[in-house]
């Protein structure tokens, strides 16, 4: 599949830095993708998935948006699907069509998103680990696993970290434990964001088209800028302390660094010294770490097939498989 290109009515508009950096944090897949089937189906359904059902769960006097695949109360463990900024649960599709073949999938419109929409001001991680946790609540899943893009993939932390008992595997692409796992640049770039910036483009039409407050784009634009310009961060010991399983994802050109991504990975599990010693595994390991080559922040979405098949095997706990003729 082919990389990110920004809109190219955004580019005349905003070009530089400042609105690239803008664009790699929004990650809005509508734009990064070229719109396919799904993109003009009604909500109720994906490219290939059987038809979803789709509610609202209220948390705290808000209505949270969601969509279900398949039963969530069957044997098989839920995978919850969290978005990124300026996203939406249906612009999850690519996330969501892999696994709903085997397994039940929801998706969620975070506060500010989707057909949320507008619940108030800023917004945290926190809050939006909440409401996660209270959708699960509301459709009676017990446990689930979870997989979070970028925005969303902080939330999925905060989920572990806050709702340990609600959350099995997490799957990390693109997503820091703190603020400043995030390369400075791209904080400073999401700082200079305006709604003027998004006139015109996909994120700006989607947001519209899907949301009961259409008119209040310009608010989600300062709940982004809010949430990535206060400082977040969970302990060592809260992230050592999660107790399901890891994987973290990100690209080698991703606006996570590597340092965090790694650290991140330490600290759930990874790079262990045994197996390492002895060059191979006998068993799954607590956590798995992959870094897409040629891949920026928003070409992430388009390895949506890759990641999904590295991502099925995390989830079903899979062995990595032994080279034949060494042993």
């Amino acid at each position: 599949m082919t990389g990110f290109s920004p809109p190219r009515i955004f580019r005349r508009r905003h070009s530089g830095v400042a609105a690239a950096l803008a664009l790699l944090a929004s990650a809005a897949v509508v734009a990064a993708l070229p719109q396919p089937a799904y993109a003009q189906q009604p909500a109720t359904t994906t490219a290939s998935a059987s038809a979803a059902r789709t509610g609202h769960a209220t948390v705290n006097g808000v209505r949270i948006a969601y969509a279900v695949h398949g039963d969530p109360t069957s044997k098989q463990t839920p995978l919850l699907v969290l978005h990124g900024a300026f996203m939406s649960g249906e612009a999850m599709a690519p996330f969501v069509t892999p696994f709903v073949a085997s397994r039940p999938v929801i998706t969620i419109d975070a506060r500010g998103h989707g057909r949320t929409g507008k619940v108030g001001g800023a917004f945290s991680y926190d809050q939006m680990a909440d409401d996660a946790a209270a959708v699960l609540a509301s459709l009676r899943v017990e446990r689930a696993d979870v997989l979070g893009y970028s925005m969303g993939g902080s939330t999925a932390i905060a989920m572990a970290v806050r709702h340990p008992e609600r959350v099995g595997k997490q799957v990390i692409i693109s997503g820091a434990a703190r603020l400043d796992g995030w390369v400075p640049e791209v904080l400073e770039g999401i700082a200079k964001m305006t709604p003027e910036m998004f006139a015109g483009t996909p994120m700006e039409t989607e947001y519209k088209r899907l949301s009961p407050t259409p008119d209040a784009f310009p608010d989600l634009v300062a709940a982004i800028k809010h949430i990535d310009s206060t400082p977040f961060a969970y302990s060592d010991a809260q992230l050592r302390a999660i107790p399901g399983k890891t994987m973290i994802i990100l690209g080698d050109a991703d606006g996570i660094t590597f340092e965090h991504a790694i650290k991140l990975f330490k600290l759930r599990g990874g790079a262990d010294i045994a197996t390492a010693t002895q060059g191979f595994m006998t068993q799954p390991p607590k956590a798995r770490l992959s870094i897409l080559p040629a891949t920026s922040h928003i070409g992430v979405m388009a390895e949506a097939p890759t990641i999904a098949e590295q991502a099925i095997a995390f989830l079903d706990d899979a062995m990595p498989p032994m080279p034949e003729g060494f042993f």
